[in-house]
């Protein structure tokens, strides 16, 4: 599809006109200025023409911050990546410094790119923005992006600028979401697997805001990988920006097929930690945990041992789950992190026959039948797989309201001894026959 970026200094509206644009409220906005911090990408389409489209941070020139020179980077490469552009600028603000800078970076980059003068919501407005004649376009485009007026216009020469291409069908990829605590390594771990800066990465904890897809194919590897804002404690939250970023967090683990939890092996696997892996498990996702920073932990042949043995104590009763010892800084095992997440999304889709089943599961249940409750005997004669999106299997019995919970973990444990369910959560139901 051809790509479509969205650029202009801080607080614009920007994200309000990709929301608008994609039709979904992907993007985070506020009233703050530097919200957004990574290319954020959606799908849009106009007059049957389909595009892609970026959202970038706001482009500063000569700032101290350390997220400002980040940002422009990420607003350089959207830029490259870009078959056109939109230029967004304010009419409340009037041409300013920043403006002119961003424009002068559009020239050079000789792509086509279109001057949307926002918040244009009334007469007086519309002549206020003649002024911006001054940054060298021979057109304009007034628009309000909180109300949608003036975008169609725009849309129609824009799209007549994009390259023709053959529609093609879209792929349902699997999902994995990258989740875990701030500061965890997360989005550096996406950086490192697909070998580019595709996320901000500093050393202050809540870098990342919105949740983002990237589509890793490499190594005969397929998928979407979902960086994720970190997620703290509800009691630790305190402003409505990261109240926003840890909601589309959860909303990323809630629609992955995946979740990737990567926690710091430094600070341990602590209760934040289990309080994101309960979220995974409560959802029936595949669940791999990453023990990043593993090069900063003193350990001697025993502790990898020790540490895995810890987490699954901590996971019980679900621990069949993989644990991986990575260092993103020095890309140690982080390919094994990604081959182990594809077996745990096999495992979530297999699919056992019911012939096979009743053949394994069946003498097992004879040999270790259910106990008896006052002299009534629970008689298990069929079982079958249901078809959900994550394993779930139902035992036909004659009295399935006397069998209680520690024999389904046992029916659960049988299952996962004789198929190869690792990392994914199991549901056992006991129906009436």
């Amino acid at each position: 599809m051809s790509i479509v970026a969205i650029v202009g200094r801080p607080n614009v509206g920007k994200s309000t006109l990709f929301n608008r644009l994609i039709q979904r409220r992907e993007a985070i906005t506020d009233a703050v200025s530097g919200v957004t911090r990574d290319r954020h990408y959606g799908k849009s389409d106009w007059n049957g023409k389909p595009f892609s489209l970026i959202d970038t941070g706001g482009y500063v020139v000569g700032s101290d911050d350390i997220f400002e020179a980040e940002i422009d980077k990420q607003v350089e490469i959207a830029i490259e990546e870009a078959d056109a552009i939109i230029f967004m600028v304010d009419v409340e603000s009037g041409i300013t410094g920043m403006d002119e800078e961003v424009a002068q970076l559009l020239r050079k980059s000789k792509k086509p790119y279109f001057l949307a003068v926002n918040k244009v919501d009334s007469a007086n407005r519309e002549n206020d923005a003649v002024e911006f004649y001054a940054l060298g376009v021979e057109k304009y485009y007034t628009l309000s992006s909180i109300n949608g007026s003036g975008t169609g216009e725009l849309l129609d020469d824009l799209v007549k600028a994009l390259p023709d291409e053959v529609e093609r069908e879209e792929e349902l990829l699997p999902r994995f979401a990258v989740v875990g605590r701030p500061n965890a390594g997360k989005s550096s771990f996406i950086n490192a697997l697909i070998g580019k800066d595709r996320f901000v990465v500093t050393d202050i904890a809540g870098t990342t805001r919105d949740s983002i897809d990237t589509r890793y194919n490499s190594f005969g590897f397929d998928f979407n990988l979902v960086d994720t804002a970190g997620i703290r404690r509800k009691s630790k939250v305190k402003e409505d920006l990261e109240f926003y970023s840890v909601m589309r967090s959860v909303r990323a683990i809630e629609h992955c097929d995946v979740v990737i939890l990567v926690f710091d092996a430094t600070r341990g696997f602590d209760g934040q930690v289990q309080n994101i892996f309960w979220l995974a498990q409560r959802n029936n996702k595949g669940v791999v945990i990453i023990a990043n920073k593993w090069d900063l932990v003193e350990k001697d042949n025993k502790t990898t041992k020790e540490v895995e043995a810890y987490i699954h104590k901590q996971c019980e009763p679900f621990v069949d789950v993989p644990v991986v010892f990575v260092s993103v800084l020095t890309k140690q095992r982080i390919f094994k992190a990604i081959e182990t997440a594809v077996e745990v999304f096999k495992n979530r889709s297999k699919k056992v026959k019911t012939s096979v089943l009743n053949e394994v599961m069946l003498p097992i249940i004879q040999a270790y039948p259910p106990p008896a409750v006052k002299g009534k005997y629970v008689k298990i004669k069929f079982c079958t797989q249901l078809p959900t999106p994550y394993p779930s299997f139902a035992f036909f019995a004659n009295l399935p309201q006397y069998v209680k919970e520690p024999y389904k973990r046992f029916l659960e444990n049988k299952l996962r001894d004789n198929f190869d369910f690792t990392g994914v959560p199991i549901t056992v139901y006991i129906r009436k026959k």
